[in-house]
């Protein structure tokens, strides 16, 4: 039996490893978030560590208010980044893997291509530069360990696109949404399927993976779909030009990842962005 350590258990993501945890029964499970470890007190972290003979952990505490990470520039760097080396540095202390969940926002989204995980990154937010920073520290203090690049999170659980365009969905007779930035929506619970099979995995290979779900599309056509599947009909959704939404943070345009090494070192099957947001809406409207 594993011990799981599952920091920033209260988002998304850390929601949808509680669910998994009800089925992996073979290992013990640890869920944090502030109130239960703070990540940023270097000590506290490796007491936690060592006192509860952690095995794994999986962080999914993230800063992740984009725009006002602009002007927060300290706060977002003390979590995305000087945590994660706290983490990291316990975990190599006490012989611990590690998986770290990162961003398509480390890349500046100018590729025509989907990109691959040695593709040369250049973050054009705080956001994407502080999540970077959060990389290399992980990977100069712990070796055993992941990181996986995703994007455009989504889940039934916590503030997302889905619930928001949902709400809009049925407040509003119009809205407008941006065709002109391009990625992959990724339902959180397949995220953490994937970060269990890394786990489950006879082979733990360190290093850095892309992982979203299958397909393409823009926020638009992601909107779109939302309502289609929702059963939606009244609200009309309106294409624009990011330059006519105004965000204090700059959005790459283009974030599609390539997830070939991690079906290849993995033997994932990644579902389309579409097939499990179906599934995801199931649950909403329930």
């Amino acid at each position: 039996m594993s011990t799981i350590l599952v920091t920033g258990a209260n988002g998304q993501l850390g929601n949808e490893m509680r669910d998994l945890s009800k089925i992996h029964l073979v290992h013990n499970f640890l869920f944090t978030d502030i109130d239960a470890l703070d990540i940023t007190d270097a000590q506290a972290v490796l007491s936690f560590v060592s006192d509860n003979k952690v095995d794994y952990i999986v962080n999914c505490a993230a800063y992740t208010a984009v725009d006002k990470a602009e002007d927060d520039i300290l706060s977002c760097r003390k979590i995305n980044a000087l945590a994660v080396q706290n983490l990291a540095k316990a975990a190599s202390i006490n012989g611990v893997r590690m998986i770290h969940i990162s961003t398509d926002y480390v890349y500046d989204g100018c590729g025509y291509r989907p990109y691959e995980e040695d593709d040369q990154v250049a973050p054009v937010s705080v956001y994407g530069k502080t999540k970077l920073e959060g990389e290399k520290l992980l990977l100069d203090a712990c070796y055993q360990s992941v990181v996986l690049r995703t994007s455009w999170l989504y889940s039934s659980y916590g503030n997302n696109f889905v619930k928001t365009m949902l709400r809009l969905g049925e407040e509003k007779e119009q809205i407008s949404v941006v065709f002109d930035q391009i990625g992959t929506p990724t339902y959180a619970a397949d995220l953490a399927q994937a970060i269990m099979k890394i786990i489950d995995s006879p082979e733990f290979v360190p290093g850095i993976y892309n992982f979203s779900d299958e397909g393409v599309c823009s926020w638009f056509d992601f909107a779109v779909s939302v309502h289609r599947i929702a059963g939606i009909s009244k609200c009309k959704v309106l294409p624009i030009e990011s330059r006519e939404y105004p965000a204090k943070a700059v959005r790459p345009f283009y974030s599609v990842m390539n997830k070939k090494k991690i079906k290849k070192t993995y033997k994932f099957d990644i579902p389309h962005w579409e097939e499990s947001l179906k599934k995801c809406i199931t649950i909403l409207m329930k």
